[in-house]
């Protein structure tokens, strides 16, 4: 049996943990720039307020229900949601962290001498005793009817922060009254071509035989009916490693000069970097792309990319940025006000499977990739930008998110602790 522990509206309920008065309140993290909500409370919900509105067109709502607004902090989310993990892990002995809210437990073997739902209870209720942050839990034969599971949790109370699918009438019931585009691993185009074939529920799809669905669908389609009919086949480390990675922010102000357009590629560039080591893989191409403000039509309007393909693939972070700027030289435009770029790291594959090339001018790899786990091992310890390149400039860059309604750091900085007032 698997379980998947989901943190409910998890960056609101970071900040609700930091900031006294908020429980049942409405809430709402916002995006870079404060620009739009990325996550809410079921409060704010309820007020009609959806993930992906502009803070602009919601502000009489927000004003007049005096919604709480916070700009993201996810270097406060991450410090949270290890100690979340770790708490787990207390409990179960193989923890697969999925993203920074959900967790994978193997909860095989477990059954034999406990309770499921009343241990993974005992889980939930420990988690929020520590770190205050309410979980949902679903458990189900396989991952994919885990989270439809957890869904149910947290949808509905009466399953006390836990729902177990462990009965073809509960599996069957289940996916008769979830929407198919709620399926993990059901895409766009997944989605669509299940529409144009007539199946509009989960348990539909899985109703049908295996050779018809090998015959219409590629693997990952076919995993997901497997999963849904309770075979277990998903890997979580195979899907967890993004086959592309991308950094792209709205800049703190606009600009048409081309040395600050340089800066802010080579900060997402480094991020990009830095994730896709942190997944112990190469990418075999970067795009960049710019855009213009499209809510300032009094302004020039200019969206554009340009990709650079590497003869060997690569992290590294030198030569990502390098190929980042050829990319940004072959598209910027002098005099166009810039509002957005971003960095795509594409082809992606794993590490050791890097095939040499004859005309390869980097003659030094060993000793580069040797450098950059020095340096990852150096932010590691001492924080995310303590080694960084020059390129990527000071803080005081205009470019950077503005960020007006930031937390502190209060469980990474030493100067961000709270302080507690007799």
């Amino acid at each position: 049996m698997w379980a998947l522990a989901d943190c409910n509206s998890f960056f609101c309920s970071v900040e609700k943990v930091f900031h006294a008065g908020l429980e049942g309140k409405p809430v709402c993290v916002l995006s870079s720039n404060d620009g739009n909500i990325v996550a809410l409370t079921p409060e704010a919900k309820a007020l009609g307020l959806k993930r992906g509105d502009p803070v602009f067109k919601v502000k009489d709502v927000i004003e007049s229900h005096n919604v709480r607004l916070f700009s993201s902090n996810m270097r406060l989310y991450a410090a949270m949601s290890k100690r979340v993990v770790s708490i787990m892990r207390r409990f179960v002995a193989q923890v697969e962290q999925y993203s920074i809210d959900e967790c994978f437990c193997n909860l095989s073997g477990y059954e034999e001498t406990r309770d499921l739902v009343q241990y993974m209870r005992e889980m939930a209720a420990t988690v929020k005793l520590w770190t205050d942050i309410p979980i949902s839990i679903g458990i189900a034969p396989s991952k994919t009817l885990a989270k439809v599971g957890s869904k149910f949790a947290k949808k509905y109370k009466g399953y006390a922060s836990v729902c177990i699918i462990d009965t073809e009438e509960k599996r069957r019931k289940a996916l008769e009254l979830t929407e198919l585009e709620d399926i993990w691993g059901i895409g766009r185009s997944t989605l669509a071509r299940l529409n144009y074939l007539g199946i509009t529920t989960p348990l539909q799809f899985a109703e049908m035989s295996e050779g018809w669905v090998k015959r219409h669908f590629n693997l990952p389609a076919q995993q997901t009916w497997r999963e849904l009919n309770g075979i277990a086949c998903i890997k979580t480390d195979e899907v967890a490693a993004k086959q592309s990675i991308c950094t792209s922010r709205s800049f703190g102000e606009m600009t048409s000069r081309k040395e600050d357009m340089r800066s802010a590629v080579a900060s997402y560039a480094a991020s990009c970097a830095n994730k896709l080591r942190a997944q112990q893989s190469v990418a075999g191409a970067v795009t960049v792309f710019v855009m213009t403000n499209r809510f300032r039509e009094d302004l020039k309007q200019y969206n554009n990319e340009a990709t650079e393909t590497f003869l060997v693939h690569t992290c590294d972070t030198v030569e990502i940025t390098q190929a980042a700027w050829r990319a940004l030289d072959r598209i910027f435009l002098p005099g166009i006000m810039y509002k957005k770029a971003g960095v795509v790291l594409s082809g992606i594959t794993p590490k050791d499977a890097i095939c040499l090339n004859l005309f390869d001018e980097i003659r030094n790899r060993p000793e580069r990739m040797k450098l950059m786990e020095t340096i990852d091992t150096i932010n590691g310890r001492y924080g995310t930008k303590t080694v960084t390149l020059a390129a990527t400039g000071g803080k005081e860059e205009k470019w950077h998110c503005k960020s007006c309604l930031r937390s502190d750091d209060f469980l990474t900085d030493i100067n961000g602790l709270l302080v507690v007032k007799a």
